[in-house]
């Protein structure tokens, strides 16, 4: 159906050029009497309603005459005989002797893949934001659950096949803490566990009717209670891979009478895609630790993630976004080409961070916890290079250990490095100094008091100001920021006194 149908002049009811338009109108198409009731259609809007034409004549319609606000469409659900009811779009206007003309058309497979590619954003920004793995993983579950006509869902890391499993996220189930312990005692009784299929063979599984069989197995007894708590009936069992591996699996437990169809399947690729780079993302973060001690590598391992490969995340999404209009049989124009310059400036952005992060591998980083020194020269840098004015203020010269001073120094490159981007500034003033046994290090501009939100997070200072709040959190501090009432932006970060003489965890 196009939306850009809107009022055109129907001819007299008996005229044969009637009778023709509504044959041959590929959507559904009606004409009402001045009662509204049906006074002919064609084959198309018959079919889309359920119901032989001869029931339909005479009888009333559910269209409502009149205006329809500004999109000009109304959304009308038809329930269906066997299954979920359909979503048809219509207009409806005047036909010029005093009865109505409907165009309609079925648009629940396109709403449905909207509402999919939203969770799919909502799943992607879950996995961009600072927070913990099973917290992100929960929501990816929710998402799935309120999208797709699924029941419950699980996220599983799977290690090992022959050893425990452990939960990573779950939705639709209610509280079942010890559901790992009932699961052991289910594999030790011989249960049929499909999934591990789908993590062996890295493939999908799909079982119909699966909860019948599992409530009737006594091998799954020790499940029954907590499997027989939703109201489902079909099993997906979707790996989750990454870089080629596969780190575990999505258990999709579907509503009775909702088959995995491909649009469905397609949706839990996603999603197990996004899960799949939260769990490598962890793990990956987890080995660094074990594995690289030196802050260095957990500085340039922290900065990748929360910049550039965020940013290549969001970007990714915007693609599919961009796709998801493209798909349509409608695109808004001015939707496309808004995509298109995000797209262009979140690339642009992309670059610039990677090319500062490949100069900060040389960085003039403090020296012997020399922290004033430091910010001193780079201020200088970025004075002469873009003609900001930067000012360091600095009453004391706090000898720190090599990590913290190295934390508080990137957190005021970042911060210089989001004035030259976003504040529109002439001066900023970096002071750094004690108050009260803590020590403050604070970035004030004159700028416009506005920073953008991160594009998938909504949040004002996005992922840079995340990793600056990691990097004080390590200490024991706090950082904030946000506009000053006199106008401008600040960035304050507290660190106490004790403690900032060593290397750090």
């Amino acid at each position: 159906m196009h939306d850009d149908v809107t009022t055109v002049p129907v001819p007299d009811r008996d005229a044969p050029g009637a009778a023709a338009l509504v044959a041959v109108c590929p959507d559904g198409l009606v004409l009402l009497d001045d009662e509204g009731r049906f006074r002919s259609l064609n084959p198309a809007a018959a079919a889309l309603l359920g119901r032989p034409a001869d029931e339909l004549l005479g009888t009333p319609a559910p269209f409502v005459p009149g205006p329809a606000g500004p999109s000009g469409t109304r959304t009308l659900r038809r329930p269906g005989p066997d299954g979920p009811g359909r979503e048809l779009r219509y207009r409806i206007a005047p036909d010029g002797t005093g009865g109505w003309a409907v165009w309609f058309g079925d648009v629940t497979d396109r709403l449905a893949r909207q509402e999919r590619l939203t969770a799919i954003v909502r799943a992607a920004a879950g996995v961009a934001e600072a927070g913990s793995l099973t917290s992100t993983l929960d929501a990816i579950a929710r998402e799935i659950i309120g999208t797709a006509h699924i029941a419950a869902a699980q996220i599983l890391a799977v290690d090992d096949p022959a050893a425990d499993l452990q939960v990573l996220g779950m939705a639709g189930f209610g509280s079942a803490p010890d559901f790992v312990r009932r699961l052991r005692s289910c594999r030790e009784r011989g249960a049929d566990i499909r999934f591990l299929e789908a993590h062996a063979r890295g493939e999908p599984v799909v079982v119909p009717h699966r909860r019948a069989a599992i409530l009737s197995d006594p091998a799954w007894e020790p499940l029954h209670e907590i499997m027989g708590r939703p109201d489902w009936d079909g099993f997906v069992a979707m790996p989750m891979v990454v870089r080629g591996t596969t780190v575990g699996v999505i258990n999709a437990y579907y509503e009775p009478d909702e088959a995995p169809d491909p649009s469905s399947l397609a949706f839990l690729e996603a999603m197990a895609a996004h899960a799949a780079v939260a769990v490598d993302t962890a793990r990956l973060v987890a080995r660094s630790r074990s594995e690289a001690r030196t802050a260095e590598r957990r500085r340039l391992a922290r900065d990748l993630h929360d910049s550039v490969v965020q940013q290549l995340f969001s970007i990714r999404m915007q693609v599919s976004a961009l796709q998801g209009q493209l798909d349509r049989s409608d695109p808004d124009p001015s939707r496309v080409l808004g995509a298109a310059t995000e797209l262009s400036e979140m690339s642009a952005d992309a670059l610039d961070d990677l090319r500062l992060l490949v100069r900060e591998m040389h960085p003039a980083a403090p020296r012997g916890g020399d922290l004033v020194e430091a910010v001193r020269t780079h201020a200088s840098e970025v004075q002469s290079r873009t003609g900001l004015r930067v000012d360091v203020l600095a009453p004391v010269d706090p000898r720190l250990g090599p990590g913290v001073a190295d934390d508080l120094y990137r957190t005021v490159r970042e911060a210089l490095h989001n004035v030259v981007k976003h504040a529109g500034a002439d001066t900023v003033r970096v002071r750094i100094e004690r108050i009260d046994g803590d020590l403050v290090v604070e970035i004030a501009d004159d700028g416009t008091g506005i920073r953008p939100a991160d594009p998938l997070t909504g949040v004002p200072g996005g992922i840079g100001l995340v990793s600056m709040r990691e990097r004080a959190e390590r200490w024991g501090g706090t950082c904030s920021a946000g506009p000053r009432p006199d106008g401008g932006w600040t960035v304050r970060t507290v660190l106490p006194v004790a403690g900032l003489h060593g290397e750090g965890a």
